[in-house]
């Protein structure tokens, strides 16, 4: 059956001037005339028996329709660019992998570890964008996510699998400086001194103290920062105490920009998990990606090779 869609070149035409807003500005892109875009345009709502501009005195501006129809036809022709560079360097070998990650997590544990996986599979390519929260896999070109949570609030994720990674044990660090000549704190002092935050867990200090018995009411006080990797940076210049996922700042540890502060790790309620939409099990890059990250995360060593 025939499928009923408009012309790609009118579609390219449709998502230029709806980014500009302007058919000149569109045209000057594109290398094409004014006059082009213009019937490219014509012709699209004619298809679609809707108008997708108006005029204005300045030119032209998007209708509310116009508008919604400009933001899906922006992400899919995104998609069709990628998958088409991707067949372009794979030349009918391998495949790729889209995958959402949340951000410390990528930098920090997953793409230092990446050569490992190139090595072992050099014809998957792995693109990451982050994401912080779920999403629709429906509504995305993501093949899988990295997802920081609670082992309900994966398996809550509808329409997908998942799968535990890793634990999240934490630990309060801060600058050698803050310590001095302190080999580590108590508890005790530690919550006397500054806290630094996790916006996205107001509550992983007032956990800790309370797994430690110590009275702490200054746990949720401390400026906020949205990621780990800028808590880890704040606590390295001496701005406070932080608690993070050791995991997650080894390399600090190691070059002696950060200390252990008092080395009771609690194991928090959330943990790594990789999410898979349902339908998705069957792709041969994901099942060797999968493979090998679960191995990773396990610290064994997957079979090399090609798959």
């Amino acid at each position: 059956m025939r499928r009923r869609l408009p012309s790609t070149q009118a579609l390219i035409c449709f998502e230029a001037a709806a980014r500009h807003e302007s058919y000149t500005r569109a045209a000057q892109e594109l290398a094409l005339t004014q006059s082009a875009i213009s019937r490219q345009i014509t012709a699209l709502e004619a298809f679609l028996g809707m108008a997708l501009f108006r005029r204005t005195r300045h030119g032209v501006a998007l209708t509310p329709a116009g508008a919604d129809y400009a933001r899906q036809i922006a992400r899919q022709l995104d998609s069709m660019e990628r998958e088409t560079l991707d067949a372009m360097a794979r030349q009918g070998v391998g495949g790729s992998l889209q995958l959402a990650a949340v951000p410390t997590f990528a930098t920090r544990w997953l793409i230092p570890r990446l050569p490992d996986f190139a090595r072992r599979q050099p014809d998957i390519t792995v693109h990451i964008e982050t994401r912080t929260r779920p999403f629709l896999f429906n509504d995305t070109p993501f093949d899988a996510a990295i997802y920081t949570g609670t082992p309900a609030q994966a398996a809550n994720w509808a329409g997908t699998h998942s799968v535990l990674l890793l634990n999240e044990d934490v630990v309060p660090v801060c600058s050698p400086e803050l310590l001095g000549a302190r080999a580590q704190l108590s508890p005790a002092a530690i919550a006397r001194m500054p806290l630094l935050q996790q916006s996205t867990r107001p509550d992983g200090w007032h956990q800790w103290f309370d797994a430690q018995k110590v009275d702490a009411p200054r746990a949720r006080s401390g400026p906020r920062y949205e990621l780990f990797s800028m808590i880890a940076v704040a606590a390295a210049h001496g701005l406070g105490v932080a608690l993070m996922p050791r995991m997650l700042i080894e390399p600090e540890l190691a070059r002696g920009e950060l200390a252990v502060a008092c080395d009771r790790p609690l194991r928090a309620e959330r943990g790594y998990f990789l999410v898979t939409p349902a339908s998705a099990d069957g792709r041969p890059a994901l099942a060797a990606f999968r493979g090998w990250l679960v191995a990773q995360a396990s610290g064994e060593a997957p079979p090399s090779g090609r798959r």
